[in-house]
């Protein structure tokens, strides 16, 4: 269901909802979310909006008898200063990067919150830890949005209007992608399959990773964009990498085959650009 039946970060709200459809099994997406410069914006609403959101499912997940919760975090949530690859293990070995502490520290809590609720109450509430997700369908705000939606709505601007191809910061942090249509195949698997508290990561491969760089000029390939690109340094980085490691997904789920980058995006363009006048952006 969609916002529009109610606001989960009200108590009441989230009440109603679980009264009305019974759920058996839950995938919470819910949550305040948007690109660095959100993150960096609005520290104190990232934090506390998805606290009450998070707490208000799982605790309703729990009343309701919800046979199998499963949750989404981040790799953004991860500690800044630490090794790589990161994997599951190491979600609290330190302070997230202070641009997105909100955000990072209540999605943090939902893992302990799955481990307390096990312990205490017996639930089979788990996590999943997705790298950045692109595709149909997303929110391709400039502003708000995540990279991938981002600049395939920047660069169709700059191709309707004649205009440079603008990326914020040097196009130099590296990132792992998964499309949304992977990721909800091995959401549903999770949901069938994996009954463990503990996080997993679904993720491409390491060897996977890319440059922001080299994304732009992806997504201007698929744009078939032929002007100036340019990458404005007086915009922030963020953090220069996470990369994440997926062994515990691998080790589960060897066989696997991820959608390559190239078709990932060229299907993310032309569903934007078919879509361009009702799309979220």
């Amino acid at each position: 269901f969609s916002r529009k039946e109610g606001d989960l970060r009200n108590r009441a709200d989230t009440e109603k909802i679980f009264a009305k459809y019974q759920p058996t099994h839950v995938i919470h997406l819910a949550a305040k979310v948007g690109g660095l410069f959100a993150n960096m914006a609005q520290k104190v609403e990232f934090f506390r909006e998805n606290i009450l959101i998070n707490d208000n499912i799982m605790e309703c997940s729990r009343i309701y008898k919800v046979e199998k919760l499963v949750s989404f975090l981040s790799t953004c949530i991860f500690p800044d200063k630490t090794t790589y690859p990161i994997d599951e293990t190491m979600l609290h070995d330190g302070p997230p990067h202070p641009s997105n502490e909100g955000y990072a520290y209540a999605k943090r809590l939902i893992d302990t919150m799955n481990r307390a609720y096990a312990e205490e109450y017996g639930c089979n509430f788990t996590s999943i830890i997705p790298t950045n997700i692109y595709g149909p369908h997303d929110n391709f705000s400039i502003q708000n949005g995540h990279v991938i939606p981002g600049l395939i709505h920047k660069c169709y601007l700059a191709k309707k209007d004649n205009t440079p191809f603008t990326i914020w910061g040097s196009g130099t942090p590296l990132r792992q992608f998964v499309y949304s249509r992977d990721l909800a195949e091995l959401t549903v698997w999770v949901m069938r399959e994996y009954h463990d508290p503990t996080p997993i990561t679904l993720s491409v491969d390491e060897e996977e990773e890319v440059s922001i760089k080299d994304v732009a000029l992806a997504v201007a390939k698929a744009m078939q964009f032929d002007g100036q690109i340019v990458f404005d340094t007086s915009k922030a980085d963020g953090q220069f990498k996470k990369t994440a490691c997926n062994k515990k997904l691998r080790s589960l789920k060897a066989d696997y085959e991820f959608t390559s980058m190239p078709d990932g995006i060229q299907q993310s363009v032309d569903w934007f650009v078919a879509n361009y006048d009702s799309c979220r952006k």
